[in-house]
């Protein structure tokens, strides 16, 4: 009770520094939280193509059906296929009429004797998909081999570079959340350096000395936290609907209430734990 009374008497006493450190605080967890949005929405994007057939392998008109389930065989064998489908040329026409079903002469010119058989292949990972790919071109029995190369490479190559100009940002934010925490604190810790001699004289333990301090870091990075979570979940749910409508089908939204709730958790766990480090540094060269 008395350290949270003495720990509320720094903070009236110093309101613009008070206000500084939750503010960097504040800061560092908004970038936390929409990095942390960021990586579960270009997961989920990811997770989707790879559960799309990213690899068509189109069989030559003289293969037999022997000759396909050998193949499939082999290529599941890698140990990099999520799934196969093979598709035979009744199906093809089917799929081909239901594309073109808006336009009756396209339909007329083509018959399922035209159509080649194929095999929808989806990966296990996205970079999985060149070496099957390579696999399948090298195949006797396969006439061409067909996937978004481009767009698959571009799209890990953007989570990639997010996550790494994420990460680099949050570290940078920490780094400097903490050196402000400890210039605010060691500050006030200065202005009540003979208060300390005098409690240490009095036989005070560290302990007793250290916890208002503490409880002061502990108090930034849990106010910080708190409002970085609130902006960047509130703008989440503000820009969801036009997300929705760029992601076009891609399974990001609704975001789970359980996934939300447990980030704040952990990002409460962290922000305590920079407030005990950021103030125990600033009060260690007193307590010596």
């Amino acid at each position: 009770m008395r350290a949270a009374k003495t720990t509320l008497k720094h903070i009236r006493r110093s309101p613009y520094q008070s206000a500084a450190a939750v503010f960097i605080m504040m800061l560092t967890f908004l970038s936390i939280t929409a990095f942390a949005f960021i990586v579960f929405g270009s997961s989920a994007v990811i997770n989707f193509f790879e559960s799309k057939p990213q690899v068509t392998a189109f069989f030559k008109d003289t293969v037999s059906q022997q000759n396909i389930d050998s193949l499939r065989s082999q290529i599941n064998q890698t140990g990099m296929i999520a799934s196969t489908k093979y598709v035979s040329k009744d199906q093809a026409l089917q799929i081909y009429k239901e594309q073109n079903k808006k336009d009756p002469l396209l339909l007329d010119l083509v018959t399922a004797d035209i159509l080649p058989a194929s095999l929808e292949i989806s990966t296990v990972k996205i970079e999985d998909l060149g070496p099957v790919s390579q696999l399948l071109q090298k195949s006797p029995y396969v006439s061409e081999v067909v996937y978004q190369k481009d767009i698959v490479s571009t799209l890990a190559r953007w989570t990639n570079a997010i996550r790494i100009v994420g990460i680099s940002l949050i570290v940078i934010l920490t780094v400097v959340s903490i050196f402000i925490m400890m210039t605010v604190i060691g500050f006030k810790v200065s202005q009540k350096r003979d208060e300390i001699e005098i409690m240490r004289l009095l036989s005070a333990t560290n302990w007793y000395i250290r916890w208002p301090f503490m409880l002061e870091g502990i108090f930034y990075g849990t106010i910080g936290t708190i409002i970085g979570w609130i902006i960047a979940t509130g703008g989440l749910l503000y820009f969801s609907p036009y997300l929705q409508t760029f992601l076009q089908g891609i399974p990001v939204f609704p975001i789970s209430p359980l996934f939300l709730v447990g980030l704040l958790v952990g990002e409460l766990v962290l922000a305590v734990f920079l407030g005990i480090l950021a103030s125990s540094l600033a009060v260690l060269r007193y307590l010596k």
